[in-house]
């Protein structure tokens, strides 16, 4: 099986999983692909496999697609409900569960900026337009009565405190990470979305529809939310081994800027419902003639996270500080 993952906090329970073997526990033999790490020091994991046999009916890749094509992908959902809205090939990916279904970036200007008013004409960085801060970004064009195209410039690949340095752009949607760095240096921090109270499609565990039809993917998947969950309840439950994780993984080595990130992540779910308002929202947001044709139900399949969370697996994690069996 092949997984894509980055590096948000929201994903710190999937790397805690790699670290301490819960995929292999619960009986996955998975190949991770880790986007390199924003400090020296952190591991990477870029496939190095492209031709080993993944979990599809057993098929192997050929020369022909000998490209990352992982069963499982770990990010916004935001994204995939916009492709549907605007891309003919788009495949229709399902989320399973989620860790992060409220936004909560961070609006983080230089500190010739005091307001948010102050934005109006000006460039926002975000990560990309269809991502999380993407779509923070749309949310506050929408919230300040400002055409998102006339009124402000929302610029990809901006959301780093070096773009805001460099001044590539004038404010950023920060991320917890963004967030921590900007804490430690003089800049403004205008808004913490989190008071918003806006429901987000937030990082999901995502597969296409049609694999989960296969009772051995759809098995194969359960068996990955279960190690899901044990990861987040280690999350909560060991600080230092989420920090040693942050440290091995992510080189990050400061410890208050670890802690900082910590925190942010404490409101990561112990029981990863898929994010429900968060998709009526996003449909809202990308609403399209294209999108309407869908509903929100079309977005996600809640059926195995509820059968883990009924059976007692979930709880049993927090009660005993074990796990059952695969």
């Amino acid at each position: 099986m092949q997984v894509d993952l980055s590096r948000s906090v929201s994903k710190l329970p999937f790397v805690i999983a790699l670290d301490q073997g819960l995929y292999e526990k619960y009986g996955l033999d998975i190949e991770v692909r880790l986007e390199p790490p924003d400090f020296e020091g952190g591991i990477s994991m870029p496939s190095t496999n492209l031709f080993a046999r993944i979990w599809r009916k057993g098929r192997e890749l050929t020369s022909k697609d000998a490209l990352w094509n992982p069963n499982i992908i770990v990010s916004g959902a935001n994204g995939r409900i916009a492709d549907m809205a605007s891309n003919a090939y788009a495949p229709r990916f399902i989320s399973l569960a989620a860790t992060d279904c409220k936004v909560r970036a961070y609006i983080v200007a230089g500190k010739a900026f005091e307001r948010l008013e102050d934005l109006k004409g000006k460039r926002l960085g975000v990560s990309s337009l269809r991502g999380n801060t993407g779509f923070v970004a749309l949310l506050l064009a929408e919230r300040m009565g400002w055409d998102p195209i006339q009124d402000i410039s929302i610029l990809a690949r901006g959301n780093t405190i070096d773009a805001l340095r460099e001044g590539r752009v004038d404010a950023i949607v920060a991320n917890e990470r963004s967030f921590a760095a900007a804490s430690q240096v003089d800049l403004s921090i205008l808004q913490a979305t989190s008071t918003w109270n806006t429901p987000l499609a937030g990082n999901s565990v995502k597969v296409e529809a049609a694999w989960l039809q296969d009772p051995q993917n759809r098995e194969a998947a359960r068996r990955f939310l279960q190690a899901m969950i044990e990861g987040i309840a280690l999350f909560h439950q060991d600080r230092e081994l989420a920090l040693q994780v942050l440290d091995k993984w992510h080189g990050i080595t400061d410890r208050p800027y670890a802690e900082t990130v910590y925190e942010g992540g404490q409101w990561i779910p112990q029981k990863p419902y898929p994010c429900y308002e968060g998709t009526i929202k996003a449909m809202e947001v990308y609403d399209s003639n294209a999108l309407r044709k869908y509903q929100p139900e079309d977005f996600y399949d809640d059926s195995l996270i509820r059968e883990l969370d009924e059976s007692g697996f979930i709880d049993d994690l927090y009660t005993t500080h074990g796990s059952k069996s695969p």
